[in-house]
């Protein structure tokens, strides 16, 4: 069975059935069922989502991308940092990037006010945290390769009378 083949079709769509994975594939479901479990045991599957338009629910909903610069330890550089920010429930992602930042830390909120208390409160007292530089969401376009909306574009055409 080719893997990464499987691992691309799980990714495009997590909800596909063990039988037209194994119809893709050319295998039995009992195959694919079997490999989607030794993947996940292997935590190369870590899990499955569902993309969600927050802007289409009405309710209130926050996300941010705090950029966080920070200190590393001798012998450990920013695991330790990297280990007391990812615990917190609100962080949803957690990078340590090259640039001007170490980390880009995403986090869900339910208003500004709760993204700002968490930044204030929990993020930027942790030791070795040197500064934050917090970006809100406006808008979602774009979630994991899925467009939120199709673009309408207005008929740009002009009238030609004879």
């Amino acid at each position: 069975m080719d893997t990464m083949q499987l691992l691309r079709l799980i990714e495009t769509d997590p909800l596909i059935s063990d039988q037209d994975l194994a119809d893709a594939l050319n295998v039995t479901a009992g195959e694919v069922s079997a490999a989607k479990k030794r993947l996940e045991n292997d935590k190369v599957i870590c899990g499955y989502r569902t993309i969600i338009n927050w802007d289409r629910t009405g309710a209130e909903h926050c996300d941010a991308i705090i950029q966080v610069s920070a200190k590393p330890e001798r012998d450990v550089g920013y695991d330790r940092i990297a280990g007391r920010i990812a615990r917190y429930p609100e962080v949803t992602s957690l990078y340590l990037m090259s640039g001007t930042s170490e980390f880009f830390v995403f986090i869900e909120g339910t208003t500004m006010r709760e993204v700002s208390d968490f930044v204030a409160r929990k993020l930027a007292p942790i030791e070795g945290v040197t500064a934050t530089v917090t970006c809100l969401q406006l808008k979602q376009y774009k979630i994991e390769g899925r467009l939120l909306e199709e673009e309408k574009r207005a008929d740009e055409r002009q009238l030609v009378e004879p």
